[in-house]
């Protein structure tokens, strides 16, 4: 594994995404497992995209434009769902009602289609994972998936470091009623912001 790669995908990672934005949520609003879990389940999100480059299917989805328009509208479509959903759910940030947290399963459902409905995943590992895979590689596609696990579990961990940290800033950051109120804004104007960069993209 060459440290171009891993300094090109911590960067990459580590920039904020819907991912990340989506683990610190979680950690304010669930604690550090709903983090965990929320981490794992952006993680899991990638492999559809992962599989789709390897595969060349995402070349198709860079190709037509009808598939490309419909897999981003319904990330839009979700997006704007999960900006409204945060928007008036005002037990999300509660600390004081355990009954407002969201179970593991919720969790890990969301944060797979955050990124499952995303197709600039796929056309970008199309583009990235080749250009770490040699002329002379014997066996570029094992390559290229020996270098999807490894972005995965760097996403993993990065992710998992937002949410930790988040979980453990949560007493202190959500301890006012008017900062839960305000923090619950930014997170759904946050998932807005990305909707919109995302109806915006071309293929």
């Amino acid at each position: 594994m060459t440290p171009e790669f891993l300094l090109t995908a911590l960067v990459i990672i580590a920039a904020p995404g819907t991912g990340a934005i989506y683990t610190v949520a979680a950690g304010l609003s669930g604690g550090s497992r709903a983090s965990l879990v929320a981490a794992l389940g952006c993680t899991l999100g990638i492999v559809p995209h992962v599989l789709a480059a390897v595969s060349g299917l995402a070349a198709l989805l860079h190709a037509s434009a009808g598939a490309f328009q419909i897999l981003k509208s319904l990330g839009v479509a979700y997006l704007l769902y999960m900006a409204w959903a945060i928007f008036r759910d005002r037990t999300m940030l509660n600390l004081n009602d355990r009954a407002g947290e969201r179970n593991a399963r919720q969790v890990i459902v969301s944060a797979i289609l955050i990124n499952l409905l995303n197709p600039k995943l796929s056309i970008f590992f199309l583009a990235f994972l080749p250009q770490f895979v040699t002329v002379g590689e014997t066996a570029p596609v094992r390559r290229m998936l020996e270098l999807s696990l490894v972005f995965m579990a760097l996403t993993f961990a990065v992710f998992a470091s937002y949410g930790t940290f988040a979980a453990t800033v949560r007493q202190r950051i959500l301890s006012s009623p008017s900062v839960q109120t305000w923090t619950r804004r930014g997170f759904a104007g946050a998932f807005a912001v990305l909707a919109a960069q995302l109806a915006l993209t071309q293929r």
